[in-house]
């Protein structure tokens, strides 16, 4: 008899993804989640936390050029990022790619994420040790209330809004990421399924207007391992719009930065193919 084993995560009550897998390569408790590293048929290696898929390899390059490089570009010269979350390191790799950035402050909350992601995921890990990056563990909720420090660009890479990380999508949050960043600064989010959380989308940018941001933008763009396959950033600048970006400058740039899914009509495209219903105010 031949035994398949396969992991299930509950998207919602009525719908779940199933992936046949090869091995458990991890599994453990840290003091904030249960942490799994799946060895899938179909996605390769894969981060689960609390049975929740996070990031794999086959498809984590989609998500983490477009939480990084869209806002990055829209900068002019992002010299000092902060990222928030992001345990498994992708998000970082991306930001380390541009020049222009001096010093990546990475805020990650548990520990043990980032040191099972350097052993089983090096792919995306590869670059947290650079000599650019300064990780901090900590609560990223905590770290902006009490910052003093100012940054040009700010990257929230951050879980589904339950537990410890519901407050990272809620109105004081948004106050202190604006007062986080410098006068021309901006913002990036994870903002969820705009199929099945399109309310939590539209009070985001209304936390967002309130702080202060004088340009809400949210980009969409299909992702196969996440709920509903159809997923968004919200990004939120004080000055500069992200469509106002030339073609030409990032076509440019692109020659020195690897990457496999953004380049300057996918920058124009996931911002102009938001659908009408996210549009709309709530």
């Amino acid at each position: 008899m031949t035994c398949e084993l396969w992991f299930s995560e509950y998207q919602t009550k009525s719908l779940k993804l199933s992936s046949k897998i090869k091995d458990v390569l991890f599994t453990g408790k840290s003091e904030y989640q249960e942490i799994q590293i799946l060895d899938t048929i179909t996605f390769g290696r894969a981060l689960v936390l609390d049975n929740t898929f996070q990031t794999t390899e086959k498809d984590e390059f989609i998500y983490h050029e477009l939480i990084t490089h869209p806002a990055l570009f829209t900068h002019p010269n992002p010299k000092k990022v902060l990222v928030i979350g992001g345990g498994d390191g992708g998000t970082v790799r991306e930001v380390v790619k541009h020049d222009t950035v001096e010093k990546v402050d990475f805020v990650e909350l548990d520990r043990m994420v980032v040191e099972v992601c350097k052993k089983y995921l090096p792919s995306l890990s590869c670059q947290i040790d650079n000599e650019r990056v300064n990780t901090i563990f900590t609560d990223g909720i905590k770290y902006v209330a009490q910052c003093k420090e100012k940054y040009d660009v700010i990257i929230v890479d951050c879980p589904d809004p339950v537990g410890p990380a519901k407050g990272l999508f809620e109105r004081e949050f948004y106050k202190n990421l604006y007062n986080c960043l410098n006068e021309d600064g901006l913002m990036i989010q994870q903002t969820e399924s705009p199929l099945f959380n399109r309310d939590l989308i539209l009070n985001i940018k209304t936390y967002l207007k309130e702080a202060g941001f004088n340009i809400i933008k949210p980009l969409v763009y299909a992702i196969p391992t996440y709920p509903s396959g159809f997923w968004s950033f919200t990004l939120a600048s004080k000055k500069y719009n992200p469509l106002d970006v030339s073609p030409e400058k990032i076509k440019e740039k692109l020659k020195s930065i690897e990457t496999k899914y953004y380049d300057e009509d996918v920058h124009r495209g996931v911002f102009l193919a938001v659908p009408k219903f996210l549009k709309e105010d709530k």
